[in-house]
């Protein structure tokens, strides 16, 4: 029974390691679908209602296979331009940053970051530009995976929800219920916000004339960055514009920069969007979300601003669990 049971665990081991090495190369695009799918489930089922449930998920992929298509043809056209000046943006922004006076430990940090993080973006253009057929294929992949999670969100839920283990029942449902909540918040709150801010950015930037295409578009990522940080904002950024545009002597254009950057991407939108998206606080803490974004992202990479803030808010749910669990306990 011994030599069976010991069998059968050598297999499982030997399927799950050739399971991980089939789908740890388009791990990053699963995650990416999974996310959008996640994002996009309520006018999913809005649609759905209206037009069936394969019909709404296949309009839906429809729509992000010609974003996606467009995305392929502008990452090769534009990705030189935005290396660069995203490159010269972060030296810019970190070598102002470490002249405060900062602590230690915050100025260490702040260093490896500015080292860090152009490198790693380096690393995925160089990864995309000399592979545009890889970029591709996970696109594909996306696209595929993007589908099937609308398709079979109520089968994946009903299946997730049925092999919870009887005796452990009640804490599962706690982790799933705070893994929704941290995602809720992040996701269809925060990162969308800060997305759209950025797509407003790179437009404005264009429109007055700040920056090229590339440029632009570097411009919006720093904006979505800046949103995800606390105390920080996009607001940052148009501010660095409206000023540039003010040095340059174009006046009009600063005046006017500075009331589009009001108006489309900070503060209006948060005063208007924020009670019905709940804030950053609502489901996932500050300091957890900042140590999660920053610490996923060096441990994983982009895919990692996901990963980090939900695995944190899933340990703060069992240690409080183990805290109940202990006071229980006491007599």
């Amino acid at each position: 029974m011994e030599l069976e049971t010991a069998v059968w665990i050598a297999i499982s081991l030997v399927v799950l390691y050739l399971v991980w090495e089939t789908i740890s190369p388009i791990i990053s695009p699963i995650i990416i679908a999974v996310t959008l799918a996640y994002i996009l489930y309520p006018l999913h089922e809005r649609l759905a209602e209206r037009m069936g449930n394969r019909a709404s998920a296949f309009v839906m992929t429809a729509v992000l296979t010609v974003v996606t298509f467009l995305f392929i043809i502008g990452f090769a056209l534009w990705i030189n331009d935005v290396k660069s000046s995203l490159a010269g943006y972060i030296n810019s922004f970190f070598t102002w940053l470490l002249t405060l006076n900062l602590p230690p430990t915050v100025y260490e940090l702040l260093q490896r970051l500015a080292q860090d993080i152009p490198r790693r973006f380096e690393e995925y253009v160089l990864g995309y530009t000399y592979s545009l057929p890889k970029l591709s294929l996970q696109a594909i992949v996306m696209v595929f995976s993007f589908y099937g999670m609308l398709v079979n969100t109520r089968v994946i839920r009903s299946e997730v929800y049925s092999i919870l283990p009887p005796e452990n029942r009640e804490l599962a449902i706690k982790l799933i219920e705070k893994a929704g909540e941290t995602l809720h918040t992040l996701l269809r709150g925060w990162l969308s916000v800060s997305v759209v801010k950025g797509i407003m950015t790179a437009a404005g930037f264009m429109l007055f004339g700040l920056a090229n295409a590339g440029g632009s578009i570097a411009a919006g990522i720093f904006t979505v960055i800046f949103e995800l940080l606390p105390v920080f904002g996009g607001w940052v950024v148009w501010l660095a514009g409206a000023v540039y545009l003010m040095n340059t002597g174009n006046h009009t254009a600063a005046l006017l920069f500075a009331l589009y950057g009001i108006a489309f991407i900070s503060p209006l939108p948060d005063i208007i969007l924020r009670p019905k998206l709940g804030t950053r606080e609502r489901g996932v803490n500050s300091l957890i979300s900042l140590v999660g974004i920053f610490g996923g992202y060096i441990a994983f990479g982009f895919v990692g601003i996901i990963i980090g803030p939900v695995a944190l808010s899933l340990l703060t749910t069992l240690v409080e669990e183990w805290k109940e669990i202990k006071e229980r306990n006491v007599p």
